[in-house]
């Protein structure tokens, strides 16, 4: 009887337990709201976090299922931190898609140097009906496949490196933007820049492809990619015209800091998710769509090609 007793009162709902659960949740809310405070070094933790940051979510899920199990007013009051700040920051992708109203459609796609079907990813690309198309991991090989696929539909088009534009507009003033860290070899070109003339006014267009990102021994490993990004911003800085579209593999999310001498210059969507890597399973956004006096007013991810990255188009308004 005092067994059956004692089971009862363990399963009474308490303000005492799960303590340890409500300091977990505390501190998901912390990263969440103050994770540019995480330093960045050693090994670029910072810049980890914040690449997978809406990420963290997924601890309330778990963390309820415990502060249920536990029977904890104290868990499940805490909770609710993690709850607000994920809300605050991330709830708005949540929503439905934003406008189909723009002067523009653009396409981003990381094509892959792999790429086993260029002439199907093309033909895809076509069938957005873009009017600009931005690749990267352009081979030499590859680069006649696309052109005789998008050509009729898209007349003017540059290539620099491996990364390339094709436009529906005349384009000019074409010429590279050199984002090559100073640790890559010679002949690593993997930026441009040109001027779409469109219906609604010249509108200056970069095409970049940042450097990769690895995890290893020593860490997360970005430096290659955070001296591109310094080097893309200090071009986008010193770009006369006033409209601008950066398009772009830029290899990390905009939440991380490595890319805020991009993302200080430029405006960030603020709508849509638009995962687009890996393909199989998009748990990021790190193909970008960036704009300067102007406005993305939909953002969203097109269904696999031959690459490891989504394409991810965009309505744009001048």
């Amino acid at each position: 009887m005092g067994k059956t007793g004692g089971s009862g009162g363990s399963a009474r709902w308490s303000w005492g337990r799960g303590r340890v659960l409500a300091s977990v949740a505390v501190l998901t809310a912390l990263l969440l709201v103050f994770h540019s405070a995480v330093p960045d070094t050693p090994a670029h933790l910072g810049s980890l976090l914040e690449t997978f940051l809406p990420w963290l979510g997924l601890a309330v899920p778990v963390l309820l299922v415990r502060g249920l199990l536990r029977r904890s007013y104290t868990a499940l009051c805490a909770l609710l931190l993690p709850v607000v700040a994920w809300s605050a920051l991330f709830g708005g992708l949540l929503l439905p898609g934003g406008s189909d109203d723009g002067d523009l459609t653009v396409v981003q796609h990381n094509v892959s140097d792999v790429n086993p079907d260029p002439a199907g990813t093309a033909r895809a690309l076509r069938a957005t009906g873009a009017d600009l198309i931005a690749m990267e991991e352009l081979m030499p090989a590859a680069i006649p496949v696309y052109q005789e696929v998008l050509g009729a539909d898209y007349p003017y088009h540059a290539t620099q490196g491996t990364v390339g534009l094709w436009s529906a507009y005349p384009l000019s003033d074409v010429r590279k933007t050199d984002i090559k860290p100073r640790g890559i070899a010679y002949g690593w070109d993997r930026g441009m820049r040109a001027t779409a003339r469109t219906p609604h006014g010249d509108v200056a267009v970069y095409v970049a492809h940042l450097p990769s990102v690895r995890m290893g021994a020593t860490g997360f490993r970005a430096a290659w990619r955070n001296e591109s990004a310094t080097l893309l911003g200090e071009a986008l800085a010193a770009e006369p015209l006033d409209r601008v579209i950066l398009l772009g593999d830029l290899n990390s999310t905009l939440d991380d800091r490595g890319l805020s001498p991009v993302t200080s210059r430029m405006t960030r969507p603020d709508t849509d998710a638009a995962f687009s890597w890996p393909a199989k399973l998009p748990l990021a956004r790190i193909d970008q769509i960036l704009t300067r006096s102007a406005a993305v007013t939909h953002l969203w991810s097109l269904p696999a090609t031959g690459s490891d990255h989504l394409p991810v188009a965009a309505h744009i308004t001048l």
